[in-house]
Formats: C-alpha cells, structure tokens, sequence
C-alpha cells in the first residue's frame, strides 16, 4: 500500500539550531514515538528500532536510514525502510526543507511511503490515522526538545 503525506511547523529556533537537532541522534531518539534504539553509524546514516502499534497490529521494527541531498542547513531527504516480523515492512523518504521566517523557522516535510505485510490489510485510512498521529507526535517532541 502506498501512502504519502505532508506538513509543516513553526518552530521558534534558528534555522541552524533545528538542523544541528534534526541530525542529533540523542535528540531524535527521545522524539520519534516509540523509538528503542536509534545508533549513528556514519555521516549520512542510522539504525533504528521501533515499537509501533497500528490498529491491532503491534510490531518492533528494525532498520536503518540514510540522509542524502543534505544541503546544510536547509533540507535533506530521508530515505528508511524498516522491517516488523509478521506485521510487515515499511520503507520510504521524506523530503524535509527549513526556512527562515522572521519569528523561528518554518519545516515542511512530504513523505512517500510503502507499506506491506498484515499493516497493508489494515486499510488506508487506519494506516494514514496512525501515521499523521506519530508525524504530530514527533514534531510536539521535537519542539519541546528545542
């Protein structure tokens, strides 16, 4: 099943100050929902572990993300795939742009993601729910977290 989705949201930190966090790894572990692990393991990548409910369907996903087109301190894409057992597969990428404004800077970000296994039978608009859930989720965090 596929899936896009996007948004965006004013912070009241530099434009700097939010990418220097959006590449921290400390940082992003506490902000991602139901983040176990999250490990730099070069430049431009992750490994990650997930505990994520969908529904009915509960999974811990492993995987690993890479950041490419990284253009400091304006945008990357985020590109990950993750797999959850039984539950499933998910991969994808997000390009993630930062702008200033006058007050802080403004993030929009555009996702494009594939989901497969018992997840992809749960239906779209359960999965697209959930989904905008953890991208509201994130960003709250992320913002206490500036």
């Amino acid at each position: 099943m596929a899936m896009t989705m996007n948004g965006e949201i004013q912070l009241a930190a530099s434009r700097e100050a939010v990418w220097a966090k959006l590449n921290d790894a400390a940082v992003l572990k506490v902000c991602i929902p139901g983040c176990e692990e999250l490990e730099r393991i070069d430049d431009q990548g992750f490994r990650a572990v997930a505990k994520m409910k969908v529904g009915p369907v509960s999974a811990r996903f492993k995987g690993r993300v890479t950041l490419t087109d990284l253009d400091p301190p304006s945008s990357y894409n985020i590109v990950g795939e993750g797999e959850g057992g039984v539950a499933g597969f998910a991969k994808g990428s997000a390009r993630v742009n930062l702008l200033e404004r006058d007050d802080g800077t403004l993030v929009t970000y555009q996702v494009d993601a594939q989901i497969g296994g018992k997840l992809a039978q749960l239906g779209q608009r359960l999965v697209n729910g959930t989904a905008k859930k953890l991208a509201d989720e994130f960003f709250a965090n992320f913002a206490r977290a500036l």
